[in-house]
Order: structure tokens, then C-alpha cells, then sequence
């Protein structure tokens, strides 16, 4: 490659950078969404997606169609949510959760979970599912919080589809779960439809992580798999949120390629699972 090319495509990218800069900026004055500190290589592939959804050739072109079409916005926040998900993903995760914190929420009169970005709602069952087989639930509050409206509506109608229950019996399985997994849900015309006791103690409601405050105090906090697609700063100011929002000896819980090391908040936790990331609020 040339000395010409080379500028060139410097030149490219750094006019690409400036283009996604405007449009994310664009957007958090338009619309209040902040999008400005999540991981930059997620978010390009996404801008650029919706750039050829929307037939057009440029991202300055999107961020007009974004800043005068509404429905163009919403198209673009629909690909910027990150909603995969399902029911009792990573296993061993609600195996150790089964054994290790189960027993310290025991001891508890009442419990408090929330579990952040929750997408379609796969998590917030299983967790349910969890607290019933452990004689829980009925003196559990959960709360399950996604900026995304749409994947909330799925998640509080809990209805999925048939094809992914051979999965998720074997996930449930493989979890430590004590009865059928068919006896959780009742099967559709449109698929299956997990039952109504399963969500009657849920809160669903939008809540934006970079945004928004504190909104109760907490037993136990889940947020998987979503804070690899924030930099480091805003990773920083969700924990921020995250440890205000834990009670003493509060439990967290984070995706298996999260971590709380190279945060500001390791020293604040011991570790419960290392391998599983559950970490107790021990300052």
C-alpha cells in the first residue's frame, strides 16, 4: 500500500468516526438516548446496518433521516439493542447461583432482584423458575428493566417459540431444575406460553443504565452480557449504579466475559464465583 492510499484511508476513517460522533450526539439531543460511550466497533456495525436498511450511502445521510424521521430512530435504537438471550443460558452460571446465593437469600424476609437489560425475558423465567423450586418466590420482588420497549412487551406477554424449548429443557437441566420443564409452560397455536404465576411478582418497565438513577435498594443485581458493549468509562458508571443501588453483603451478577477487575469497584466485592462472575458487596 502507498503513502497515498495509506493517508487516504486515514482520512476515511477518521471522517467515519467524525460522521458516527454527530449522529450519536444527534441523537442524545434529539431524542435523550446516550449512546456516546458504548464500545465504538458494536456500535459502527450497527450504524452501518442501518444505513443499508435504509437504502442510503452515507451515515451524515442517516443522521438527517434519524434527526426528521421517527420511525427511522426507532428502527436504528432497535438495532443498537443487543437481545441475545435464553432460558437458563450458561447453566453452570444458575447452578452456582442455586448453590451459593440461595441460601444467603434464606435468611431474608423479603427479597429484591433486578435484573438489568433483561431483553425478551428468557433470564427473568428462569430466575423466577429458580426462586419457585427453592420455595422463594412468593417473597420475591423482581424487577426487569430494558431501554428497549419492544423486547419488554415480549418479555411480560411470555410467549416463545416451541422450536427453542429442546434447548432450553436441556439448559434447565443441566441447571439442577427439580421438575419438568414442560410443567412450566402450556403449548399454543403460536408457540408456548410460560404461566401467568410465573410473572405475577415482575415488574417490567424501561430503564436506560447510562441515563437513569437508582430506583430501589437490592438483594441481588443481574446485568449479563451487556456491559461488553460499553468503553471503559461508561463501565465505570454503570458499577457506579449498580454498587449504589446493592444493600450490604448485596449480590452481583455479570456475563461470563465480564469482569469487575480493571474497574474503580474490584475492592468493593469478594468474589462468590469466580468462574460464574458473582460477586458479593463486601464496602
Amino acid at each position: 500500500m502507498d503513502q497515498t492510499t495509506l493517508q487516504n484511508n486515514n482520512q476515511g476513517d477518521e471522517l467515519e468516526k467524525l460522521e458516527i460522533h454527530l449522529l450519536l450526539e444527534g441523537i442524545y439531543l434529539k431524542y435523550g438516548y446516550d449512546y456516546r460511550d458504548y464500545a465504538y466497533p458494536s456500535i459502527r456495525r450497527r450504524v452501518w446496518h442501518r444505513v443499508h436498511g435504509e437504502k442510503l450511502t452515507t451515515i451524515s445521510r442517516l443522521l438527517d433521516k434519524v434527526l426528521h424521521d421517527a420511525t427511522c430512530f426507532e428502527r436504528l435504537i432497535a438495532d443498537f439493542s443487543i437481545n441475545v438471550t435464553e432460558m437458563f443460558r450458561d447453566s453452570l452460571f444458575f447452578k452456582s447461583f442455586k448453590d451459593n446465593v440461595i441460601p444467603q437469600l434464606k435468611t431474608y424476609p423479603s427479597i429484591r432482584i433486578w435484573h438489568a437489560g433483561c431483553s425478551t425475558g428468557e433470564e427473568v423465567y428462569s430466575m423466577a423458575i429458580l426462586l419457585h423450586e427453592a420455595g422463594l418466590y412468593e417473597k420475591t420482588k423482581i424487577y426487569a428493566t430494558d431501554i428497549n420497549t419492544d423486547v419488554l412487551k415480549t418479555a411480560k406477554n411470555g410467549c416463545f417459540s416451541l422450536e427453542r424449548m429442546k434447548k432450553y429443557t436441556n439448559n434447565y437441566m443441566q441447571a439442577g431444575g427439580e421438575q419438568a420443564f414442560s410443567d412450566y409452560y402450556k403449548v399454543t397455536d403460536g408457540g408456548v406460553k410460560f404461566h401467568p404465576y410465573l410473572t405475577k411478582n415482575v415488574v417490567f418497565a424501561q430503564h436506560n443504565l447510562v441515563t437513569d438513577h437508582s430506583f430501589n435498594e437490592f438483594h441481588v443485581i443481574l446485568c449479563r452480557n451487556v456491559l461488553i458493549y460499553f468503553n471503559k468509562d461508561l463501565q465505570n458508571k454503570v458499577h457506579h449504579l449498580f454498587h449504589q443501588s446493592l444493600g450490604k453483603f448485596g449480590v452481583l451478577c455479570l456475563g461470563n466475559k465480564e469482569s469487575l477487575n480493571y474497574t474503580n469497584y474490584y475492592k468493593l466485592y469478594e468474589e462468590i464465583s469466580s468462574s460464574q462472575k458473582i460477586y458479593k458487596k463486601i464496602k
